[in-house]
């Protein structure tokens, strides 16, 4: 929850309200890159979080690994994309450590949980439902997935002109933040 909390300050607030990153022609690629997280985040939460099949299991961490790679394509090409501000800020540069940081913690411990170490090897485990408190790890990841997946859709949206028409007539609308 604390990861949702931070990356929807950064996500949202920073990325999409205050710099507009998808407005910036510096910018684009990474809003790209975020674009591209921004998409599997539900499906990862949903197929290691609520899914309970194995071959969910093994799809979302297929997933995960696709999203550490663009998560390393973004952290390496940010320093262009923020030349309009002279570089990422130090205090933003922490709020990507740690939410990233609580983001790869909670899908290790999931992963923990729902394998089973033996002498005969590592095998996926259907005891982590009798185990662990599996029905609130469930609540708590649906009622993510729709904050998740209409933020994914924002993202996605603000890749194209009529998007950022949207965004851009309405934003104006709103007088807050």
């Amino acid at each position: 929850m604390v990861f949702m909390i931070l990356a929807t300050y950064d996500g949202a607030y920073l990325h999409l309200w205050k710099y507009e990153l998808f407005n910036r022609d510096e910018s684009l690629f990474e809003h790209k890159t975020h674009t591209v997280r921004a998409l599997l985040f539900p499906i990862i939460v949903y197929l290691l979080f609520v899914d309970t099949s194995i071959i969910g299991f093994w799809i979302g961490l297929v997933l995960v690994l696709s999203d550490l790679i663009v998560l390393g394509i973004d952290a390496y090409s940010e320093k262009e994309s923020r030349s309009f501000m002279n570089g990422l800020p130090q205090w933003e540069y922490i709020l990507h450590i740690f939410a990233n940081s609580f983001h790869f913690a909670a899908i290790i411990l999931i992963v923990a949980a729902r394998i089973e170490i033996t002498n005969n090897g590592i095998f996926y485990s259907t005891d982590f439902m009798i185990r662990s408190n599996f029905e609130t790890v469930q609540l708590i990841a649906i009622n993510i997935l729709p904050g998740g997946i209409i933020l994914g859709l924002i993202h996605l949206l603000l890749n194209f002109e009529v998007g950022k028409q949207l965004w851009s007539s309405n934003r104006i609308k709103i007088t807050c933040c």
